[in-house]
Protein backbone atom coordinates (compact mmCIF):
# COMPACT_ATOMS: atom_id res chain seq x y z
CA UNK A 1 0.00 0.00 0.00
CA UNK A 2 3.01 2.15 0.75
CA UNK A 3 4.79 1.82 -2.43
CA UNK A 4 0.81 3.03 -4.53
CA UNK A 5 1.01 6.30 -1.87
CA UNK A 6 4.40 7.03 -3.31
CA UNK A 7 3.84 6.48 -6.58
CA UNK A 8 1.18 8.58 -6.63
CA UNK A 9 2.31 11.33 -4.93
CA UNK A 10 5.32 11.21 -7.34
CA UNK A 11 2.91 11.15 -10.79
CA UNK A 12 1.06 14.52 -8.91
CA UNK A 13 3.67 16.54 -7.96
CA UNK A 14 5.60 15.95 -11.82
CA UNK A 15 1.61 17.28 -12.85
CA UNK A 16 1.59 19.82 -10.51
CA UNK A 17 4.87 21.11 -12.15
CA UNK A 18 3.77 20.68 -15.89
CA UNK A 19 0.54 22.57 -14.48
CA UNK A 20 3.02 25.95 -13.68
CA UNK A 21 4.98 25.61 -16.52
CA UNK A 22 2.06 25.17 -19.26
CA UNK A 23 0.15 28.24 -17.11
CA UNK A 24 3.39 30.18 -17.39
CA UNK A 25 3.87 29.48 -21.31
CA UNK A 26 -0.05 30.61 -22.13
CA UNK A 27 -1.07 33.98 -23.28
CA UNK A 28 -2.94 36.44 -20.67
CA UNK A 29 -5.83 38.45 -21.86
CA UNK A 30 -3.91 41.22 -22.04
CA UNK A 31 -1.04 39.77 -24.30
CA UNK A 32 -3.23 40.58 -28.11
CA UNK A 33 -2.85 44.39 -26.73
CA UNK A 34 0.56 43.82 -26.81
CA UNK A 35 0.82 42.82 -30.27
CA UNK A 36 -1.56 45.53 -31.65
CA UNK A 37 1.68 47.96 -30.91
CA UNK A 38 4.25 45.46 -32.43
CA UNK A 39 5.74 43.81 -29.49
CA UNK A 40 4.16 40.42 -29.85
CA UNK A 41 4.94 37.46 -32.43
CA UNK A 42 2.49 36.37 -35.21
CA UNK A 43 3.93 33.25 -36.00
CA UNK A 44 4.26 30.21 -33.75
CA UNK A 45 4.55 26.72 -34.14
CA UNK A 46 1.22 25.77 -34.00
CA UNK A 47 -0.20 29.32 -35.98
CA UNK A 48 -2.26 32.07 -34.49
CA UNK A 49 -4.77 30.52 -32.68
CA UNK A 50 -3.16 26.69 -32.80
CA UNK A 51 -0.69 27.59 -29.11
CA UNK A 52 -3.82 28.63 -27.24
CA UNK A 53 -6.17 26.08 -27.76
CA UNK A 54 -3.24 23.14 -27.59
CA UNK A 55 -1.74 24.40 -24.30
CA UNK A 56 -5.04 25.29 -22.96
CA UNK A 57 -6.39 21.59 -23.56
CA UNK A 58 -3.33 20.19 -22.22
CA UNK A 59 -3.57 22.20 -19.69
CA UNK A 60 -7.56 21.22 -18.77
CA UNK A 61 -5.96 17.14 -18.99
CA UNK A 62 -2.88 17.77 -16.59
CA UNK A 63 -5.63 19.66 -13.98
CA UNK A 64 -8.12 16.90 -14.41
CA UNK A 65 -4.95 14.46 -13.65
CA UNK A 66 -3.69 16.45 -11.09
CA UNK A 67 -7.37 16.33 -9.29
CA UNK A 68 -7.70 12.46 -9.53
CA UNK A 69 -4.47 11.87 -8.33
CA UNK A 70 -5.07 14.11 -5.40
CA UNK A 71 -8.20 12.54 -4.57
CA UNK A 72 -6.52 9.33 -4.99
CA UNK A 73 -3.94 9.94 -2.11
CA UNK A 74 -6.73 11.30 -0.07
CA UNK A 75 -8.74 8.12 -0.12
CA UNK A 76 -5.50 6.18 0.35
CA UNK A 77 -4.11 7.65 3.38
CA UNK A 78 -7.63 8.39 5.07
CA UNK A 79 -8.81 4.42 4.59
CA UNK A 80 -6.16 2.09 5.50
CA UNK A 81 -6.51 -1.54 6.38
CA UNK A 82 -7.05 -2.15 10.04
CA UNK A 83 -6.28 -5.03 11.82
CA UNK A 84 -9.36 -7.04 12.89
CA UNK A 85 -9.66 -6.75 17.09
CA UNK A 86 -9.09 -4.13 19.73
CA UNK A 87 -6.97 -2.49 21.49
CA UNK A 88 -6.81 -4.87 24.02
CA UNK A 89 -6.02 -7.87 21.40
CA UNK A 90 -3.24 -6.33 20.72
CA UNK A 91 -1.62 -6.35 24.21
CA UNK A 92 0.65 -9.80 25.26
CA UNK A 93 -0.25 -10.96 28.16
CA UNK A 94 3.42 -10.80 30.17
CA UNK A 95 4.14 -13.72 32.32
CA UNK A 96 4.28 -12.79 36.44
CA UNK A 97 7.45 -13.57 37.42
CA UNK A 98 7.34 -16.55 40.27
CA UNK A 99 8.73 -14.94 43.79
CA UNK A 100 6.59 -12.13 43.49
CA UNK A 101 3.65 -11.16 45.31
CA UNK A 102 1.20 -8.45 44.56
CA UNK A 103 0.07 -7.81 47.95
CA UNK A 104 0.25 -3.84 49.96
CA UNK A 105 2.91 -5.03 52.63
CA UNK A 106 5.28 -6.51 50.45
CA UNK A 107 5.25 -3.18 47.92
CA UNK A 108 5.56 -1.65 51.36
CA UNK A 109 9.04 -3.37 52.54
CA UNK A 110 10.31 -3.65 49.26
CA UNK A 111 9.85 0.15 48.42
CA UNK A 112 11.77 0.93 52.48
CA UNK A 113 14.73 -1.48 51.47
CA UNK A 114 15.11 0.80 48.05
CA UNK A 115 15.08 3.46 50.10
CA UNK A 116 17.88 2.72 53.09
CA UNK A 117 20.34 0.77 50.00
CA UNK A 118 19.89 4.35 48.60
CA UNK A 119 20.56 6.50 51.61
CA UNK A 120 24.37 7.92 52.30
CA UNK A 121 26.19 6.60 55.96
CA UNK A 122 27.02 9.63 57.49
Amino acid sequence: MDIWVTLILIIDVIVALCIIGLVLLQHGKGADVGAAFGSGSSGSLFGATGSANFLSRTTAVLAVVFFVTTFALAYLVTNKPRSSGGVIDAVKEQPQRPGLTSSPDASKSEDAAKSKANEVPK
